[in-house]
């Protein structure tokens, strides 16, 4: 495959929002990537995916489509029967199989603080939303970021629904048919890591390892970040992004 590179389409999960991928945006745009960081609703597996999947729709030519954490399982839905999605890269990331959720999964190894990490909103229609509690969002979310960058981060981050996040993965998987990436954090205290390995593997990713990495590898660790996001564009415009 040979003429212009890729779209880079960037999805952030649960707890944070676009604004988290600034610093491999800049370093992505600045080796000449066409860059669109996605809005991720946060409120439901289903919709959330469907808002990306329309957003996929928008953009001509292929794309190398990125998850963060939630974003995985937002982006193993959204990108099924999109043909211009070339290949699929998890940071952090649920790579859920049908019938899975991001609660399920991160339930299935031991290790996560993610269940005493979370402060719950009650909302007015019955439903609740998801913090992480600021008190120790730099230890178990971003343990290997600045302590200042880890309370702004904290302060701006975005609620997921409950119901996002124990909502199961519904119809097929594009991990199935469409190459894919993983970059494991090997200190994440949200998704362990032995997790990460665990769907990895069992998606038949190409896996880089960040050794002491926090759940917040992209933004700890851009360098790793961009350098595994453009190995899987390069191999795609060289054609040895391929599916096993």
């Amino acid at each position: 495959m040979v003429g212009r590179k890729p779209t880079v389409v960037l999805v952030h999960g649960a707890f944070a929002d676009s604004s988290g991928f600034n610093a491999i945006a800049k370093r992505l745009v600045a080796d000449g990537y066409p860059v669109v960081a996605a809005a991720n609703p946060l409120r439901g597996l289903a919709s959330d995916a469907a808002q990306v999947r329309a957003l996929l729709d928008s953009i001509e030519g292929a794309i190398v489509l990125v998850g963060h954490s939630y974003g995985g399982a937002v982006i193993s839905t959204a990108a099924v029967g999109n043909a211009n999605v070339k290949a699929l890269v998890y940071l952090a990331a649920f790579v859920p199989e049908t019938g899975e959720s991001a609660q399920s999964l991160v339930e299935k190894f031991p290790g996560s603080t993610v269940g005493e990490s979370l402060k719950p909103v009650p909302l007015p229609d019955g439903q609740v939303d998801l913090y992480i509690d600021p008190r120790v969002f730099h230890a178990h979310f971003a343990a290997d970021v600045s302590a200042e960058e880890a309370t702004l981060y904290s302060i701006t981050q975005r609620p997921a629904a409950g119901a996002a996040l124990g909502e199961p993965a519904a119809g097929p998987q594009a991990w199935h048919t469409i190459p894919s990436y993983s970059l494991i954090s090997d200190a994440d205290k949200i998704i362990p890591s032995a997790a990460q390995e665990f769907m990895a593997q069992r998606s038949g990713a190409k896996v880089q390892v960040v050794e002491g990495a926090s759940h917040m590898v992209f933004v700890s660790r851009p360098g790793a970040t961009v350098a595994l996001i453009e190995t899987a564009a390069q191999e795609l415009r060289e054609g040895k992004c391929t599916k096993a």
